[in-house]
């Protein structure tokens, strides 16, 4: 009896121990698998946001015509610096929520068609939510510097947008054109740069350009994973063998 009962503990030790080893092993796997990914979004995020920047800063180039708009991806364009002219088209503006530095209120969504006929939105900048009536355009010829951004289809996840009572929590270019009655826009618009003078409403150039970059900080927690699981393996390993050298005297 006693030479089974030890014979199945053995057994029940041996395979508690190939168990504990396997996820340690896959652990240190795992880890070390997530690191390398971690140091690859990196590497990527940081060229993403080189990029970026390079493109606010650069000085500003013609908006791209209308016959490229259908084949441009956002990685192409958003952000770029560009200039572009057109008429103001009046009683067609769009007031979409906006959260900023200088508290809440809208984006003043306008539409300008191009001398070829085009529809591209301009964001003309920030009101505050008690000063949200007025800012009407006249007809007038204007040139426009701005960044190209993409359009923000929907709303928000919870507070969708509602065209039907003019409610927009979100810049969907397309859908405002469509409650405004105006032929398809492009896929994009244009958040315009700030005036001489910065406080002058709507305030323009308030684009937030903001990328987290805590990849650095992943790959290394990660990697902290995979030593202490591997420091974790070995200690099993030991462990298992001194319990052998000790059955075996």
């Amino acid at each position: 009896m006693t030479t089974a009962a030890t014979e199945s503990e053995v057994r029940k030790g041996g395979k508690a121990f190939a168990f504990a080893l396997g996820l340690a092993v896959f652990a240190t796997l795992l880890g070390l698998a997530l690191t390398v990914w971690q140091i690859q979004r990196l590497s990527w995020k940081t060229e993403l946001i080189a990029r970026i920047e390079a493109r606010i800063s650069a000085a500003p180039v013609p908006l791209p015509p209308a016959s490229e708009w259908a084949s441009l991806q956002p990685s192409d364009y958003e952000y770029r610096n560009v200039t572009v002219s057109g008429t103001w088209v009046p009683q067609t503006d769009a007031k979409a929520l906006a959260l900023t530095d200088r508290g809440t209120g809208f984006w003043v969504m306008t539409p300008l068609k191009l001398a070829t006929g085009e529809i591209v939105y301009i964001n003309r900048g920030f009101v505050p939510q008690e000063m949200r009536d007025g800012f009407e355009v006249r007809p007038d010829t204007v040139t426009i510097t701005g960044l190209m951004r993409v359009s923000e289809p929907g709303g928000l996840m919870l507070r969708p947008n509602d065209p039907a009572k003019g409610r927009w929590y979100s810049r969907d270019v397309t859908a405002m054109a469509s409650a405004a009655g105006l032929a398809a826009p492009a896929p994009f618009f244009i958040d315009r740069r700030a005036d001489a003078d910065r406080d002058a409403l709507p305030v323009g150039g308030m684009t937030r350009v903001s990328f987290p970059n805590n990849h650095l900080l992943y790959a290394i927690q990660f990697l902290a994973l995979a030593l202490v699981s591997a420091g974790g393996a070995v200690l099993l390993i030991r462990h298992r063998r001194r319990q052998a050298a000790t059955s075996g005297n």
